[in-house]
């Protein structure tokens, strides 16, 4: 079945007046229910594309063999314009209805997008720079076709804004989710948790992925070849000689690499975190921040099993999850990237995280062997 024409969502009429430009400050990001972008720990690598709960903190093209790592990792000055007010001037020249409702930062934000509250039940989400822009079109395109075949609730926008008063880019208004980011403690029940994840992937899986976006800069290469990061992983091992065991790493991700994906493409969420996953009264609750979302290779998806599943929750993960050995051990690449990369991070919450997944992969890899 191929899907239907996209839905029609509010767009933005082009405002008549040119609004001032935004001033020049940054408030500290917060959290929503709204979408971001990791891979890592509530904290880590965020970026702030999620429907993100309150104390809780979470990107497509065609595939190529040997694809250029042009992901949207950047960053621009654009960021330090967004304020609420911004936000503000932003709904009140393109969606009227909304004019009067308060908006305030979220209370834990990201790196892609700043997020905002609007009124009680909705988020802003604008993108903080123009690697990250392609992700709003592609949300507006897919969430809702993704929606009503996925088993877990996700975001859904309710609105796509257009460049103005001073913001260059697109940008979005989503649903509020009700949910807390997935820490340990807030799980009742880890192998629950994890079987009810893996029924989630396997539900995005089996979604008809004619004319999905292939992976690509707007993923930041998630669900393309795991070679995209070969050097700069290479170089985090040269670089770390002095605090691992080089041979078992080098080891770990040459594995990774030999295990290429030979399978159909399949949807891919792309950055399944903890932050990007809520829960309520316990258990999962919605899966969001599909900003690196694409059909490709899905091994991106297993990363979670190092960064926040343990013993039995990881192997019931694995089991449910029914992914062959190739797809784990490229999953564990995946994993061991995101570690290397953020091993020497100034905040030390981070660094401790990557140090904590290296253990976590070396110590499988010596049970494995």
């Amino acid at each position: 079945m191929r899907p239907g024409p996209p839905p029609r969502l509010p767009h933005a009429r082009a405002s008549r007046t040119p609004a001032p430009a935004a001033r020049p400050r940054l408030p500290q990001p917060r959290a929503s229910r709204m979408p971001v972008a990791s891979i890592g720990p509530t904290g880590p690598a965020v970026g702030a594309n999620r429907l993100r709960a309150a104390g809780g903190a979470r990107r497509l093209g065609r595939m190529s063999a040997q694809p250029a790592p042009d992901a949207p990792h950047t960053y621009d000055t654009t960021a330090r314009r967004i304020d609420a007010d911004l936000v503000r001037r932003l709904v009140a020249e393109q969606f009227h209805r909304w004019a009067e409702l308060p908006v305030r930062p979220v209370e834990v934000g990201g790196w892609d997008n700043r997020t905002f509250h609007l009124g009680e039940d909705m988020t802003v989400r604008l993108p903080s720079g123009e690697g990250y822009a392609s992700q709003v079109a592609k949300e507006q395109r897919w969430l809702p076709w993704l929606s009503a075949r996925l088993p877990l609730e996700i975001p859904t926008p309710l609105a796509h804004g257009r460049p103005g008063a001073g913001y260059p880019y697109p940008w979005s208004v989503y649903g509020w989710i009700d949910g807390r980011t997935a820490r340990p403690e807030r799980i009742d029940d880890p192998t629950r948790f994890a079987s009810d994840l893996a029924a989630f992937l396997r539900a995005l899986r089996a979604v008809d992925p004619t004319d999905g976006p292939a992976a690509g800069p707007h993923s930041a290469w998630r669900g393309g070849p795991l070679s995209t990061y070969d050097p700069e992983t290479r170089a985090a091992i040269g670089a770390h000689r002095d605090r691992l065991p080089v041979d078992v790493v080098t080891d770990i991700w040459q594995a990774a690499l030999d295990a290429t994906w030979s399978g159909p493409p399949v949807w891919f969420h792309g950055d399944v975190a903890d932050g990007n996953l809520l829960v309520r009264d316990g258990r999962l609750a919605a899966v969001i921040d599909f900003g690196c979302c694409g059909v490709g290779d899905p091994a991106c998806d297993t990363v979670i099993a190092w960064t926040l599943l343990r013993g039995a929750a990881r192997a019931t993960f694995r089991d449910a999850l029914d992914v062959d050995a190739a797809t784990w051990a490229r999953g564990r690449g995946w994993a061991l990237w995101k570690a290397l990369i953020t091993l020497d991070a100034p905040a030390p919450a981070t660094a401790a995280w990557a140090r904590q997944v290296l253990d976590e992969l070396l110590a499988e890899h010596a049970v494995s062997r």
